[in-house]
């Protein structure tokens, strides 16, 4: 017994002795420069966002002033109403809204029901089409506005919801994301559930895009994005301030002739993303709720 007890205690004098494992040095240097780019890119990130920010509030004449000021000196919240009276932003409001909504709507839908085709259904030239559907990621959206205006023309779809709405709809990224992550879920999964009787439609919305969810709200949230700011298209097809949209709004307040308000420019320039950062902070609280969710299913 006492010889147990002894060689316990050697033990312990032993355990306690051992020094304390240290970190190598070049993981500490790879996670300092982690750090060090982190820092780096929300400096790169936030200072123009701050500088919008501080200059919403600064009269014309302190934008100007050199060396630049962070924080205003003299705050003033006159350049938001400026803005809001300079154009008509309720209304803009109002058509962004409605075609932004739509839009992602109808992106997803359409990503959503293509991508399923692609990975269950049995057809034809099934690679072919989702070849053609890839190079259409390569043709830049510029180069469809001409055609498209000509053929909205020839539709009588100028200045409408519907010539606004359209041309988002169609989705070639929504489409290959969508594709990637239901080939990506478990055949054991869908195969009970056609074993359950489940048709298309309902193996579609009850067990393939909740198993997707992240990908769902990662593809909203881009194509939110990408209409909401869209500003060639809507001033190429409406000719009338009552159809306009927010980012063509903002250009209203720019002066031709270079006496530019530029704090009535940044508070417009509020008015336009501050949805955008409301919608994404939402998102991204879904996205992470969806990626923990598939962690624990896995």
């Amino acid at each position: 017994m006492a010889t147990l007890e002894q060689a316990t205690g050697q033990g312990q004098s032993v355990g306690q002795a051992r020094p304390a494992r240290r970190m190598p040095l070049s993981a500490i240097l790879t996670k300092v420069a982690g750090y060090i780019a982190m820092v780096v890119v929300v400096l790169l990130i936030g200072m123009p966002l701050l500088w919008l920010l501080s200059a919403a509030f600064k009269e014309t004449s302190e934008i100007y002033i050199v060396p630049a000021t962070w924080i205003p000196r003299e705050p003033t919240i006159q350049n938001f109403p400026r803005a809001w009276n300079a154009a008509p932003f309720a209304q803009y409001y109002v058509n962004t809204t409605i075609v932004t909504v739509v839009s992602v709507l109808g992106k997803l839908v359409m990503g959503a029901t293509t991508a399923y085709a692609l990975v269950m259904l049995r057809f034809p030239c099934k690679n072919v089409i989702f070849a053609l559907i890839l190079g259409a990621l390569m043709i830049p959206p510029q180069v469809v506005v001409v055609p498209n205006y000509l053929l909205f023309a020839d539709l009588g779809l100028i200045n409408t919801y519907t010539g606004l709405i359209l041309p988002h709809i169609p989705t070639a990224v929504g489409t290959f994301l969508l594709r990637q992550a239901f080939l990506a879920l478990p055949r054991e999964i869908l195969d009970a559930a056609r074993v359950d009787g489940a048709g298309h439609m309902r193996t579609l919305w009850t067990v393939m895009l909740p198993l997707s969810m992240p990908v769902l709200v990662t593809f909203g949230l881009l194509s939110t994005q990408d209409v909401w700011n869209d500003f060639l298209w809507p001033l190429v097809i409406t000719n009338t301030a009552n159809m306009r949209t927010l980012p063509i709004g903002i250009s209203f307040l720019l002066d031709g002739e270079g006496n530019t308000q530029w704090g009535v420019v940044m508070a417009g320039a509020l008015y336009v993303i501050t949805p955008l950062l409301v919608v994404f902070l939402w998102a991204q609280r879904h996205i992470v709720e969806g990626i923990a969710a598939g962690a624990v299913k896995g």
